[in-house]
């Protein structure tokens, strides 16, 4: 028996060989789709390791060494650092380093600014020496060269420090000494080569010293673990700092890395509780990259099944069509075999052995392929990344198998089933119920797995996975219903209009059984195809969108700590056409309030990205009305005001402040403190070199003495208009006109805590901004903090960088009605394409520090490494080989049906049929097929879209607040629908050559 079917399978070798094939498809996937996810989860840790930030790198572990001083056991700290560093070593790949500071006070001449003095372990690697040499011995001392120029300290002199704390009461507001001062040997002066370097951790150690006397350069006094030791001292915040090491983060130390984290936390909880009340604290972003890298796989888990059941279900199809086509041929044979009187198990082996032959050599190839294929997409698109094999990828080839096996046995069945008379049939009756049966219960599975993802919420779990295969194969199977009926009645009309090519054609596909097969999977293929390639087409534009929109511009700095008019100012003399850079500020709002995001608005149509909507030029005229000029704050640089305060108690007088902005930009803010007002009318003067090119006057500030019932009246003398309207006044006060001023009436400052603010109108009120969604008017907080009340001018589907819900106010205005004076450290440019390649340069020459650097680029290749996107390039694989299926199904089935074919033809070119009508006949039977499957597999994609796409993460898990595309683009799918038609329409051309080449 073996033997004869051997030489069967060699007989019918071609067959043989593709029924092999479409096996290998079924198996392939099965392999493929695990080998896959192994591969994708090393190429999106990978990706999401290369964009992580400097926080996602390090461990930082920190805590106060109480003052011991007062208790028996001395000053020695009762953390142990070198625990704490041998739970860091234990970190794979990490470098770590010990740390230790205090303030202390002596080196500077104002106690206003404190003396960092630090010890960080092998600092003296890290630190380029300008003058002398570095830490050696006890006592030794290294300054910042910027500090030693300054402070006039050189190499080789002695200075004196004592330990400090900060006295934040409002009268003091400086470092007190509370030690015994102790001799520091300056050994040298140094510069930092690089400030960003992981080694200095998250300390800060040269942000700028900000302190009510002003701002000046962070340069620590780095000294030794053993002087910090013996020095009189008391509270003292130390730590250890690990930073990633070259390798630390690879894809196969990550689950070490995790694992180690653990145990760390773990070990730092039983450590902490016994630590003087003064817990470690473990401060981390690895837990967030972890976390990501644990979202990208899930992703990619959700994504990964649906094209692979999809490429599954076909091939199985595939070979219950090829199989039966084959059966169908061999009827005679088998009815012989049956006439003969062969037992039923001989018969079953004689039919089903030569398919089954074929389906297991083809699944040894497909687990082969399956791996080979991941492998070589691999190495092709991520480089590097590695597909990492493993024998797990094997664990649904069985299951693939034995459904390709299931399809065999079903395909057979059927002639066999059949009586003797009904295989001697040349045209036999087809199985209507069984069909119609097999086609309800199909459709019943679709029902139920569309069912669950709504039910659901879109979780791909269960049947989910399926839900698109099964319900595009549904529709193509009532479509496909359709078909032979329609073909009859075309191919009729056609005879009896004497359109003999067209109507033979017609009677051909609707005489045959599998025709109407056929075309349920040619259909169901190109939907498939289709389907796939629309949502990586809707991925794609998303990560454009998230790239684009998410950044809001091509490319955004982040500055440091300035003054909103010095940035706006800067930013304007850097580009003076408004072609390439705009000045923004993120607004921080309250929990639960859209997020605000403030901008230079007359540059944002060069230089934002657009989310559609409303044109950027009637958004600029939205936020932009005429509005009042400015105050100019009188006096210049000596800022002088004339005031006469009335009414006030004894014990009840008010304090005022003008919060003033330079005109020109060239420095931040200012807040001039007059004090408190004396009765009576007094001239107020305040030094402001800032203001020598004029200010501008926000806001005058008054608050009342540390009791209750404060009032009376204040009269500003020759400032601006005395026109009350002109003037807005805060909570406590009222506004009228004097004959010789403007008259303010502290009516009442109880409940109050801010004070009562006057600022002269020279903005519009409410505030105009744009909003997004269903945002009614009301207020937000402003840059102060203070809420600001709006009004809506217009609408966009998305705010650039924020999304939706989110608003758009113009910077400048939000700045004039601000009364602050402080510097934002939310401050930000935004660059187009046009940028010079020098921006920072000349940034930096207006005083503008860059802290980071966004550019869309940036994030678009980032999305490209992330799940979704790494997991879509599987559908596109499995898109193609759909296509390939497809066409092989027509090469197969048409070489089943080849013999009986030209038997009929050359039968009715000897009755007489022209050769021209032949041709029609054998050429455009399945390319006729294909030009109904194509339109009609592109309508059932989008109806298969529309119920299931939905529930594809195609943007994560937890997609960002932005307009993302929820359908494909007509052009790819118009690029799909070309490319089927041309490969499987050429397919259909030449097995119908094949077939003409035969008829005689």
């Amino acid at each position: 028996m073996i033997a004869l079917i051997l030489n069967m399978v060699w007989a019918r070798r071609g067959p043989a060989v593709v029924l092999a094939v479409l096996a290998a498809f079924a198996v392939a996937p099965a392999v493929a789709a695990p080998a896959y996810l192994r591969a994708a989860d090393r190429v999106i840790a990978a990706g999401q390791v290369a964009g992580a930030g400097r926080a996602e790198r390090e461990v930082s572990i920190r805590a106060t060494d109480r003052d011991h001083r007062d208790s028996a056991g001395g000053s020695t700290s009762p953390i142990d650092l070198s625990t704490i560093g041998a739970g860091l070593v234990d970190l794979p790949g990490f470098r770590y380093a010990y740390s230790a500071e205090f303030p202390a006070v002596g080196l500077e001449t104002d106690n206003r600014y404190r003396t960092r003095l630090v010890h960080r372990q092998d600092v003296c690697a890290h630190l380029v020496m300008v003058t002398g040499r570095c830490l050696l011995g006890e006592g030794d001392l290294v300054l910042g060269e910027q500090t030693a120029e300054r402070l006039k300290v050189r190499a080789g002199q002695s200075v004196s420090l004592t330990y400090a704390y900060y006295d934040s009461a409002p009268e003091s507001l400086e470092y007190v000494p509370d030690g015994t001062p102790k001799r520091f040997f300056v050994a040298g002066t140094y510069r930092v080569p690089d400030q960003g370097e992981a080694y200095w951790g998250a300390h800060g150690y040269f942000a700028p010293e900000e302190s009510a006397a002003g701002s000046q350069p962070g340069e620590p006094a780095f000294t030794a673990q053993t002087t910090l030791t013996l020095m009189d001292r008391g509270n003292v915040e130390i730590g250890v700092d690990g930073y990633a090491g070259p390798g630390a983060l690879d894809v196969d130390r990550l689950p070490a890395l995790r694992d180690a984290l653990t145990r760390l936390q773990a070990g730092l909880t039983d450590l902490g509780a016994g630590t003087d009340g003064a817990p470690l604290q473990l401060t981390t972003e690895i837990p967030r990259l972890m976390a990501r890298i644990d979202e990208g796989h899930t992703t990619a888990r959700r994504i990964v099944p649906v094209p692979a059941i999809a490429l599954v279900v076909l091939a199985c199809l595939a070979i219950l069509l090829a199989v039966a086509a084959g059966a169908e041929a061999r009827r005679p044979e088998t009815a012989v075999i049956a006439l003969r009187g062969a037992r039923r198990s001989h018969r079953w082996w004689l039919a089903t052995g030569e398919s089954l032959v074929a389906v297991l050599a083809g699944t040894v190839a497909g687990a082969l392929a399956g791996q080979v294929l991941v492998d070589a997409v691999v190495a092709v698109r991520w480089p590097g990344a590695g597909a990492d094999p493993h024998p797990a990828s094997l664990k649904y080839a069985p299951i693939a198998a034995a459904a390709a096996i299931l399809a065999v046995l079903v395909a057979q069945g059927a002639p066999l089933l059949r009586p003797v008379s009904e295989l001697l049939r040349r045209a036999p009756a087809p199985g209507r119920w069984a069909g119609i049966t097999v086609d309800l219960l199909i459709a019943a599975l679709a029902a139920g797995a569309v069912a669950q993802l709504a039910l659901g919420g879109g979780d791909l779990a269960g049947v989910g996975p399926a839900a698109p295969a099964l319900v595009m194969l549904a529709l193509s199977l009532l479509v496909a219903r359709a078909l032979r009926p329609l073909a009859a009645r075309l191919g009729h009309r056609a005879l009896r209009r004497g359109r003999l090519g067209p109507g033979l054609t017609g009677l051909l596909l609707s005489r045959r059984a599998a025709t109407g097969r056929v075309f349920a999977l040619l259909v169901t293929a190109v939907a498939v195809s289709s389907y796939l390639v629309a949502a990586a087409d809707v991925a794609a534009r998303g990560r454009r969108v998230e790239a684009d929109l998410g950044v809001g511009a091509d490319r955004v700095l982040s500055v440091g700590s300035i003054s909103r008019n010095q940035l706006l100012a800067a930013v304007r003399e850097i580009d003076p056409e408004k072609r390439f850079a705009m000045a923004a500020v993120v607004v921080g709002q309250h929990p639960g309030e859209p997020p605000l995001l403030a901008v230079d608005t007359s540059r944002l149509a060069a230089v934002a990205n657009r989310p559609g909507g409303a044109a950027p030029d009637t958004i600029a005229a939205a936020l932009l009305p005429g509005a009042p000029e400015p105050v100019e704050a009188p006096g210049g640089r000596n800022l002088t005001l004339e005031l006469t305060a009335t009414g006030f108690a004894p014990g009840r007088r008010v304090s005022m402040e003008a919060v003033l902005t330079p005109k020109d930009g060239h420095g931040p803010d200012v807040v001039a403190v007059l004090g408190v007002l004396d009765p009576g009318r007094n001239t107020y003067e305040y030094p402001a070199e800032r203001c020598a090119g004029g200010c501008r006057l926000n806001a005058l500030h008054i608050s009342g003495a540390n009791t209750l019932g404060v009032h009376g009246v204040i009269t500003v003398h020759g400032l601006g208009s005395a026109d009350p309207a002109r003037w807005r006044a805060s909570e406590g006060g009222r506004l009228s006109a004097a004959p010789d001023g403007l008259r303010i009436e502290v009516t009442n400052l109880d409940g109050v805590p801010e004070g009562l603010l006057i600022q002269p109108v020279d903005t519009p009120w409410p505030m105009p901004v744009v909003a997004t969604g269903t945002f009614v008017p009301g207020s937000v907080t402003g840059l102060d903090y203070r809420r600001v009340p709006v009004t809506i001018a217009g609408r966009l589907p998305a705010i650039p960088r924020l999304g939706a819900p989110g608003l758009l106010v113009d910077l400048e205005y939000a700045d004039r009605v601000s009364t602050d004076g402080e510097p934002t450290t939310t401050g930000q440019v935004w660059l187009s394409r046009q940028a010079p390649p020098d921006v920072l340069d000349r940034l930096a020459a207006h005083g503008v520090e860059v802290t980071g650097d966004l550019r869309a680029a940036q994030i678009s290749a980032r999305l490209g490494r992330q799940g979704p996107a790494v997991a879509l390039g599987y559908a596109v694989l499995v898109a193609v080989l759909v296509a390939l299926l497809a066409a092989g199904v027509l090469v197969l089935t048409a070489a089943a049906g080849r013999d009986r074919q030209a038997e009929d033809l050359s039968a009715l070119r000897v009755q007489g049929l022209s050769r021209s009508a032949v041709r029609r006949a054998a050429l455009w039977a399945h390319p006729l097929l294909v030009a109904a499957a194509v339109p009609a597999g592109l309508v059932i994609a989008l109806v298969g879209w529309a119920a299931t796409g939905w529930a594809l993460p195609l943007a994560g898990l937890d997609p960002p607040p932005l307009p993302l595309p929820s359908w494909p683009g007509p052009g790819s799918l118009l690029l799909v629908a070309v490319a089927l038609a041309v490969l499987l329409g050429g397919t259909a051309l030449l097995t119908g050559r094949r077939t003409l080449r035969e008829v005689p």
